[in-house]
């Protein structure tokens, strides 16, 4: 048996023990954070990270234990936020006075209270890409006394003649639209042009070292390696070019999976990061790091159908995305379980194959990965934190806190 599996089996050991030795069993599905692997996680990024420092991606945690437990960590700074409604809050609750969220809003709620508040102003930095998103914050506040941090979301992706690979953000490629819109900033009451953002997704978010996918990963790696060649040039460009109009604080790029690389660009001043931290099914065949998943969700099975066969309660958590089998949760512990091609993993129940199967009983725990970060604790409001065998702390996520951004 090799050594991975033998850790699968471990787990499924010492998680089950550390629920068991709980005084009230949980209800299912029952989220578990390991944090050995999280702090190790944790200390892999930094090393990544090359001394840049990393800012956590909240929507990859959702859990204010576990936000706050990363930014204590040397080598952590500031949160990426993925609404103004979220990022007021984690200000407004003391996890961080340094937000930037990542996607432009037009949650005229949520920038009236930002406008209202300096304290608020003066931690939070909204994304935008065009001038409309700044009509919106002008149609949405009083008066312009208190200044607006702003940083600019450029496009990352990869140009190939007329093809685009990357992600469908922003419409800021050509360094003349990127500077035309920070003059504009700039010289509009009210706003203060203080970063940029870059993300490459169709690197950091690609898995590109998968075993049964030899040829399409090389290609995978091939376009990764074009794309940030290109991507350092143009961030050269763009930041000499913006350096003539602003005074920039910081330049965000990167993600959990391109990390030494985006690291190694000089323009860029400091790494988003967060599904390494938990480490997610669909970051698990990547060539730059050894994965170590630290996030897992248990159910119970209630039923035998067959002698070979179990069904589990629940379990369909399905992750976001284009729908494919990528996206199903991974039965991981005990090692050799899989989802069946007929049901998959249901709203209700999840019957399930494999050896293991022939040794469950009614009532055992198995234990399940989300395919990505964040989106499980979208379904608990309880986090239970384990270290070894035993839970050392129950957290709340954000819906644990009535929080639903």
């Amino acid at each position: 048996m090799s050594d991975r599996l033998v850790d699968r089996n471990r787990l499924w050991s010492r998680l089950g023990a550390a629920v068991d030795a709980l005084p009230e069993a949980p209800a299912t599905p029952i989220a578990v954070v390991d944090l050995d692997a999280f702090d190790a996680n944790a200390d892999d990024l930094v090393r990544r990270a090359g001394g840049k420092p990393v800012r956590v991606a909240s929507k990859s945690l959702r859990v204010p234990a576990l936000v706050e437990r990363a930014l204590a960590r040397d080598g952590f700074s500031g949160v990426l936020a993925f609404t103004v409604a979220e990022a007021l809050w984690l200000h407004e609750s003391g996890v961080s006075d340094d937000i930037v969220v990542a996607y432009p809003s037009v949650d005229t709620a949520a920038l009236r209270r930002l406008t209202a508040s300096p304290s608020a102003a003066a931690a939070i930095t909204i994304m935008v890409d065009d001038t409309a998103h700044l009509d919106v914050v002008d149609a949405a506040r009083s008066s312009s006394q208190v200044p607006v941090r702003v940083a600019l979301d450029l496009d990352a992706g990869l140009r190939l003649g007329r093809q685009h690979i990357g992600p469908k953000r922003s419409p800021l490629f050509d360094t003349a639209d990127v500077v035309e819109l920070a003059e504009h900033v700039v010289a509009r009451d009210g706003f203060r042009l203080v970063g940029v953002m870059t993300y490459e997704g169709q690197v950091a978010g690609v898995q590109d070292d998968v075993p049964d996918q030899r040829t399409r990963s090389l290609l995978v790696r091939r376009l990764k390696q074009a794309s940030m060649a290109q991507l350092e040039v143009r961030r050269r460009e763009i930041s000499e070019a913006l350096a003539r109009v602003a005074d920039l604080e910081f330049w965000n790029g990167g993600g959990s999976g391109s990390v030494e690389a985006t690291a190694a660009d000089g323009a860029v001043t400091e790494i988003a990061a967060g599904s390494g931290l938990l480490v997610p099914g669909i970051f698990d065949h990547y060539a730059s790091f050894d994965p170590r998943p630290a996030a897992f969700f248990g159910l119970r099975v209630t039923r035998r159908p067959t002698p070979d066969l179990v069904t589990v309660h629940g379990g369909g958590l399905i992750a976001s995305g284009a729908t494919g089998a990528d996206r199903s949760p991974v039965p991981w512990a005990p090692p050799g379980l899989r989802l069946t091609g007929l049901e998959g993993a249901g709203e209700v129940q999840t019957p399930l194959t494999g050896h293991p199967a022939a040794m469950l009983r009614i009532g055992d725990l198995v234990w399940f990965r989300h395919a990505k970060a964040g989106e499980l604790f979208e379904h608990v409001r309880d986090v239970h934190l384990v270290r070894g065998d035993a839970v050392t702390e129950v957290v709340p996520s954000y819906r644990g806190c009535d929080r639903a951004f």
